[in-house]
């Protein structure tokens, strides 16, 4: 089946997405953003250092920000005197076109100063930056910018390939509430004028979709786990419910320990912060708002999923794959949500056994669409479809069985993150690991399952005078050959249909009996 045409895009989802020359010109070190938020009067206003290295002679950059604020300059620092005035263009959407009056050199590094100000507005899923009033009439705060880009709030280099080395977060809030951003606490200064700042260092490279902000009335409690600060972040009312639910947090980062190695952000600590959606993966200060029940937002009712917080163990997982390891572009977002996704399945597994594992991995699949590529275009501001969650778990639980050796394969997937840690990466990236890692050929089945919209059909017919079985396989990508388990599940035999031509297997068994291990392989079979 091809794929269903994309939407048509502007220019500026086109300028925003790629990463053209005056992104690729220069290397981000550091931000420093500064801000102070007004609550009442729904008002922003600050400013972002933007520290970067030019990869070559160059006398422009492109920053990101939302028409929606006002830009009250921008200049260059300058270690000897007075900052530099720059001028700069605002071009389609939100991009911003930033000219220096000499060249900036290759190899040096430059600090610019971006200053802003206005009323943001919310777009997107979750509103990018919200003010809200908490379920007791109090006024709150909270971001959540992954599909819109973090440039609905503050100005940054809007895209996912280059990210800081480290940044710090000042955001000031009036006094009677309390802050929350991701990265370490460093402090409250009380400002004399009704505003508290709260000043936050995180010490790891971040997307700048994951930084975050937080203004509520908050109580705080914490724990500790090997040595990891745990931290929480709950409405006064709702602290003994956190209490009791929080409790899962220890075995989440026990069962993805126990798969991946350490949690990624030791220095900065885990972070779990209350807000009125149901969660975002912000870097160490991941948003909750799951009610203090198992399941998502009250589903499903019976079954697997009730039987752990699906925020905590979705969203935290995401501290490896999406914060960690982060996709170069929003093409191959799967990266991020297919492996969390998977991620769930294993913490099942790590918590209740293999079985339960497969039982909740397969839960779901006939919501999976395949009426487009899990991988979208790249270098447009799209997001690829949903089909990434669920479709990408299913094939890398095929995936493990073509593997075919559980120790291998969880050697792979340790391996794999410790690789890329701290890296963006791409499809690519991962393919040409697997294959070196596990010395199969798996570019094809990559690219069958990502790059396609429909998933491979099993063809079999039967000729049951002659006790035999004829298959191959109905895929898109050429070289197509996945092996997989067929007969019986008590005595499973394993056979390698290709795209090109029949094979046939002697069986014993009728039609009706004849069985595909469907819950190991995400496949359609015919029979005929």
């Amino acid at each position: 089946m091809s794929a269903t045409a994309p939407p048509a895009l502007s220019g500026g989802d086109t300028l925003l997405g790629s990463y053209g020359p005056y992104r690729a010109n220069n290397d981000l070190l550091y931000y420093h953003l500064d801000v102070r938020v007004d609550p009442v009067k729904q008002y922003l206003s600050g400013s972002n250092a933007i520290r970067f290295r030019m990869l070559e002679d160059g006398t422009r950059i492109q920053l990101d920000l939302v028409p929606t604020f006002q830009i009250d300059g921008i200049s260059l620092e300058n270690p000897k005197g007075k900052p530099t005035p720059l001028v700069y263009k605002r071009i389609e959407g939100r991009s911003i076109y930033i000219d220096f009056p000499h060249t900036l050199r290759k190899g040096q590094v430059y600090t610019v100063d971006f200053r802003y100000s206005g009323h943001p507005a919310e777009m997107g899923r979750f509103g990018g930056f919200v003010f809200r009033k908490d379920p007791m009439g109090r006024p709150l705060v909270n971001t959540a910018c992954e599909e819109e880009g973090a440039s609905v709030w503050w100005p940054n280099k809007d895209q996912w390939r280059d990210e800081v080395e480290s940044m710090d977060i000042s955001v000031e809030a009036p006094n009677e509430f309390t802050e929350v951003s991701g990265g370490r606490f460093q402090g409250k200064t009380d400002l004399h004028d009704g505003y508290t700042r709260w000043d936050w260092k995180v010490q790891y490279p971040i997307n700048n979709y994951d930084v975050s902000l937080n203004i509520g009335t908050y109580t705080h409690f914490s724990d500790t786990y090997n040595n990891l600060s745990l931290d929480y972040y709950v409405f006064p009312e709702d602290l003994d419910k956190a209490k009791r639910q929080f409790v899962q947090v220890k075995n989440m980062l026990k069962a993805y320990e126990h798969y991946f190695g350490e949690y990624p952000f030791p220095k900065d600590g885990y972070k779990l912060v209350e807000a009125l959606y149901s969660g975002v993966e912000n870097q160490t200060a991941i948003t909750y708002g799951n009610h203090f029940e198992n399941g998502y937002l009250g589903r499903p009712k019976t079954g697997i999923g009730t039987w752990f917080d699906f925020i905590i163990i979705h969203e935290s997982a995401h501290e490896w794959f999406g914060n960690s390891i982060t996709a170069r572009d929003r093409s191959d977002m799967w990266i991020h949500e297919g492996w969390a996704n998977y991620c769930e399945s294993l913490f099942v597994e790590y918590m209740w056994g293999k079985k339960n594992g497969l039982i909740y991995l397969n839960t779901g699949k006939d919501g999976v669409k395949n009426a487009m590529p899990v991988i979208a275009a790249e270098n447009i501001y799209a997001t690829p479809p949903v089909d990434q969650y669920k479709k990408g778990a299913l094939f890398l639980n095929t995936l493990r069985s073509v593997v075919n050796n559980d120790d291998e394969w969880f050697k792979l997937l340790h391996d794999y993150y410790q690789h890329f840690k701290y890296q963006t990466i791409m499809t690519t990236d991962m393919i040409a690991f697997f294959n070196q890692q596990t010395g199969l050929e798996l570019t094809p089945i990559f690219n069958e399952y990502l790059r396609h919209a429909a998933i491979p059909t099993l063809e079999l017919k039967f000729d049951e005078s002659a006790h035999t079985v004829s298959y191959k396989w109905d895929a898109e990508e050429p070289g197509f050959a996945m092996p997989i388990r067929v007969g019986k599940s008590s005595d499973w035999q394993m056979v390698q249909p290709s795209t090109t031509k029949w094979k046939t297997l002697s069986t014993s068994l009728t039609k009706d009996e004849f069985e595909v291990a469907t819950d190991l392989y995400y496949v359609n079979v015919r029979k005929q």
